[in-house]
């Protein structure tokens, strides 16, 4: 299989470099361009951001409109990557992300967080807001994606704070649609800077040429229309193969990587948990670094140092299996003009698995060994217990043990989403002007979550209380009975756990949610012209609509007995919102000379929830003014909210792990006494407290149940050339400006440390929970464990501005047609205000610690393509550009300063190139083939200290390509 697929890629690169060709009609647009929403509106159209019938497809809000001819060209069949291209998009949860992943996919707009754009199919939601997974949209059936920028809470309802992403599918087949698609990766991994690292270190190197991530895609779509065409009925079905891709397989991701001494560069790290064993004993007298099992297999100690870090990187999942399946039907029925019904179904299950590094007895817990225990040797026993080793008296300690030399498994959180969405009502025309619409959806999700291969603490401590019985090790359960299966656990030395002591202490554990659903809406929708209600130089009469919704939505977290000894929690709750709204749309002015158009447009909703006794209004204004058929001005202002999810409100609080590294441990802390007193260092404890393993700490998080709503305020301001003088040339510039109060978040631990030890500000300080017994932030006994609290709450200020940038342009030519079409964002600023009345920092141009991803000052993506005059080929050149950005720790401002980096203290421009061609073969048989990343660049390597949220091996995936050079091949049929 490896060598045909290998001959593929050879292939590949020979069909594109013969020039063959790829699909035309594959656009990302922006300004007016966007579509109908529904055909259901008499003359007018439906776009999206309004719920008003316009005469034509003019649209006062920035729309950005992906066809699903671009879908193609890039060979997506997740959804969530077309959209990371985006240059309004940040990546958020996706497929590169294991350690920790839900297994959803989310789009998160201006980065302002996925939780404030509101995501809809067919104009309504998707999933219940907590469980969006754009993992749901089937790919194959998108007809085109419209992303809104700017609030749209008066049209939508809450969430739609930095915007709105419509997925438009299609649902009115007659006839039949299939498609199927094959892809893979293959890199070469040839950095001699990251492959030095690695040798140095005394790891494997990755493969020279890695052949991974096969994917697999087929689909088929069946509609008809029946009753002279007054019904349809369009059913798909659809299935996914994703086969992963290990960090081992990829340069970049082979090893963890941490800075050298000075900072100026990077050298393969890894996790103090190793696999010979590290312990540090509880008591007085021990050096906070420990000891550390010796390599040769013996029971002898040694001082820990950082030579005995484990490489956990190498088994990680850089990009998860997935297999999904999707089904679906739509269908509609006029039984008169003054009703139609209509109605939808859909499922998906999708099944994913994170992988991470074997388990361990991880530092953080407190075991307990007796000091006679026979396993290990009286130079550890007299280490570990002084002058009480050979008695029954036990002694705490942290262990860093990972059995990897004994049969262990990387760790496998076994991820499955179940999703079914219905939704089905009636619309009509019951008088002339005058139209309905009364409409139910439910939706429900199903989370199942095993985590397999994984250590119960609570049994190895029982493993470890072991005593000499008639010659032979026997555990203490054993004897006194409270346990008759305890096997006992040799960790004394490297390789010493049995197989059968393994299989005693590894357990897994299950959990399980349901999220539901229900929206119960209805709507009249009013054309003034049918009435005569438009004003004297209009055309176009008053256009208004009215409407009602109700929505509840509820989720419930369960957990078996084993995940709530670990510390989980379960959890439900629910709520409800009722909400009326309206829109109105007045022409001013039509078709007049310097006044082509000249119209207002306002909305206002006012929403009640159960959480709140306050109703909360929302409301919009917007005008547009084109003065000729060349130039359209446009603006638009939006009071927006958010509203707190379910999660959000109820989530339990627990510890979680979070990038940071405490400034007052280790031997010789960084911060003085003085400071560390304020989070509470005993001066026992200065000098002596442990660092947190592999730079990693707990930080405190969970719901808060007296969440407010947040307030957005947003502007908008375009202009959209389309000059006579050069026909096929479009033009748009628009501004955008968004700012949320009171939004609801966390404080980023990276920024509750700095702030604490930088100004000495009590509340931050305030915010440090550290063990009682040893000082350390990190744990994983819930009755010990230190952690910094990063609970929700009602923090300060979020806001956003920039420019996106349009231009599309098209040139007929004997040959064919050429064209390109490019969309950039210039990012003016990007700042947060932690709390009211605290500094405000900005993130533009800068990644890291609090600023999370990279926020270049400019991204764009061009395409360039030519149509052959039969429109039967094509070639498409895509070029994604992403600015450079400096780390924020190396700023002066002192809400981001921290630890000084030389090494990455920029990210570089990073360029990639992207190749595509189809051809018609057969008449309605079309072949397409591309390659993405054709010139298999590396994504930056960084320092695991500085990744933050959505950073893992080494760098930021979703940002940046990981997987390198991918190929596909693909054919799609309709008749």
């Amino acid at each position: 299989m490896v060598g045909a697929t290998k001959w593929l890629a050879s292939a590949a690169l020979g069909a594109l470099a013969l020039g063959v060709a790829m699909p035309a009609a594959a656009q990302v647009t922006t300004g007016d361009q966007a579509s109908t929403s529904t055909e259901a509106e008499g003359e007018g159209v439906v776009v999206t951001g309004t719920r008003l019938a316009q005469p034509g497809v003019m649209s006062n809000s920035p729309i950005t409109t992906v066809d699903a001819g671009e879908i193609r060209l890039q060979g997506a069949t997740n959804i969530e990557s077309v959209l990371n291209r985006l240059p309004q998009v940040t990546a958020d949860a996706n497929e590169n992300v294991s350690n920790g992943s839900d297994g959803t996919s989310q789009v998160n707009l201006r980065n302002l967080g996925s939780n404030r754009n509101l995501v809809l199919l067919n104009g309504q939601r998707l999933l219940p807001v907590q469980a969006t997974d754009l993992n749901f949209v089937p790919a194959f059936m998108v007809k085109r994606v419209d992303v809104v920028t700017g609030g749209a809470s008066a049209v939508y309802g809450s969430d739609a704070v930095s915007g709105v992403i419509n997925f438009v599918l299609r649902d009115d087949l007659n006839g039949v649609k299939t498609d199927v698609q094959y892809g893979f990766s293959a890199h070469h991994n040839d950095n001699a800077g990251y492959r030095q690292r690695l040798t140095a270190a005394g790891f494997s190197r990755a493969p020279d040429s890695p052949v991974d991530g096969q994917r697999f895609d087929a689909n088929i779509a069946m509609g008809t229309n029946f009753a002279d065409n007054r019904g349809n009925v369009t059913a798909y079905f659809g299935y996914r193969d994703v086969k992963p891709i290990l960090q081992y397989n990829r340069d970049v991701s082979a090893c963890a990587l941490d800075p050298n001494g000075d900072r100026s560069d990077l050298v393969c790290g890894g996790s103090s948990n190793n696999e010979f064993g590290r312990f540090t004993p509880l008591r007085d007298g021990v050096s906070p670094t420990g000891y550390n099992n010796t390599r040769d297999g013996q029971k002898t100690w040694v001082p820990y140092d950082n030579s005995f870090r484990y490489n956990y990187a190498p088994s990680n999942y850089f990009q998860r299996n997935d297999t999904r399946y999707t089904a679906g039907a739509f269908a509609r029925y006029e039984v008169t003009p003054a009703a139609e019904i209509y109605g939808s179904f859909m499922f998906m299950d999708d099944h994913t698995n994170s992988q991470v590094a074997p388990s361990a007895l991880f530092q953080g817990y407190n075991y307990s060994i007796n000091c006679d225990n026979p396993l290990m040797s009286a130079q550890q026993g007299q280490l570990l217990c002084g002058s009480a080793y050979g008695t029954s008296a036990t002694q705490d300690t942290y262990i860093g043990y990972r059995p990897v030399a004994a049969p262990a498994q990387p760790r496998r959180d076994d991820l499955r989403h179940t999703d079914y969405r219905v939704s089905g009502g009636v619309r009509g025309e019951i008088a002339p002007g005058i139209r309905y619409d009364a409409n139910a959806l439910f939706s429900t999700v199903l989370f199942n979550e095993t985590y397999r291969n994984d250590i119960d603490p609570a049994k190895a401590n029982k493993a470890l209380k072991v005593v000499n019985r008639n010659g032979t090790p026997t555990c203490l359960s054993v004897i006194d009975g409270t346990d008759p299966t305890c096997v006992p656990l040799n960790v004394f030395q490297y390789g010493g756990p049995s197989a059968e002591a393994l299989s005693y202490i590894y357990s897994p554990t299950s959990t399980d949610s349901i999220s539901k659903e229900t929206v119960l809406s209805g709507t009249f929708t009013f054309d003034g012209g049918a009435f005569g209600a438009k004003l004297p130089w209009a055309d176009t009469g008053i256009g208004a609509v009215i409407g009602v919704e109700h929505r509840r939505e509820s989720y419930e977290f369960n957990a078996d007995a084993l995940a709530q000894a670990k510390g989980t929690q379960e959890v439900s709750g629910k709520f409800d919102v009722t909400e009326v709204f309206t829109e109105v749309r007045v022409p001013i002015v039509e078709n007049r000379p310097f006044l082509e158009e000249l119209s207002l447009t306002g909305g206002y909703r006012y929403s009640k929830y159960s959480t709140n006794d306050k109703g909360v209004s929302t409301y919009k204004g917007e005008i547009a003014w084109a003065p000729s058929r060349d130039l359209r001005l446009r603006g638009g202002y939006n009071r927006a909210i958010r509203a707190p999810n379910i999660r959000e409100l109820f989530d339990p609080r627990a510890p979680g792990n979070i990038t940071a590294q405490d400034p007052c441990s280790g031997a010789t802390p960084t911060a003085t006494f003085a400071q560390c007193a304020l989070t509470g260092v005993t001066q026992a404890q200065y000098g002596r407290i442990i660092e947190c393993p592999s730079e990693t700490c707990n930080g405190l998080f969970g719901g808060n149940p007296a969440l407010k709503p947040e307030e957005a305020d947003t502007y908008t301001a375009g202009v959209v050339l389309t000059p006579t003088f050069m026909p096929r040339l479009t033009l748009s510039v628009d501004y955008f400006n968004i700012k949320v109060k009171d939004y609801i978040g966390t404080i980023p631990v990276p920024l509750t440390i700095s702030q604490c030890f930088a100004t000495a500000d009590p509340f931050f300080c305030s915010l440090f929970q550290r063990n009682p017994r040893n000082g350390v932030l990190f744990g994983a006994d819930a009755n010990t464990l230190g952690y910094v609290t990063a609970t929700n709450l009602n923090t300060g200020e979020l806001g956003t501005s920039g420019l996106d940038i349009g231009a599309s342009y098209a040139v007929p030519t004997r040959v064919g047609r050429f064209s390109v079409d490019m969309l950039g964002t210039w990012l003016r600023e990007l700042t947060t205000q932690s709390l009211p009345g605290f500094p405000t920092y900005d993130c533009k141009g800068l990644f890291g610690g609090s600023c999370g991803q990279p926020s270049p000052e400019w991204r764009h993506q061009a395409r360039f393509t030519w149509v052959s005059s039969d429109q039967k080929s094509s070639v498409s050149l895509n070029w994604r550009y992403i600015g450079a950005t400096k780390l924020s720790y190396n700023t002066s401002d002192p809400s981001l300063t921290g630890d000084k980096y030389i090494i990455n203290s920029r990210l570089p421009v990073a360029n990639y190139f992207d190749l595509a061609a189809t051809a018609t073969v057969a008449t309605n048989l079309t072949f397409r083939i591309g390659v993405n990343n054709l010139l298999d660049r590396d994504p930056p390597a960084i320092a695991q200290g500085v990744l933050s949220s959505f950073g893992n091996g080494n760098t930021y995936p979703g940002v940046y390509d990981v997987a390198g050079r991918t190929f596909f091949v693909g054919l799609s049929a309709e008749f």
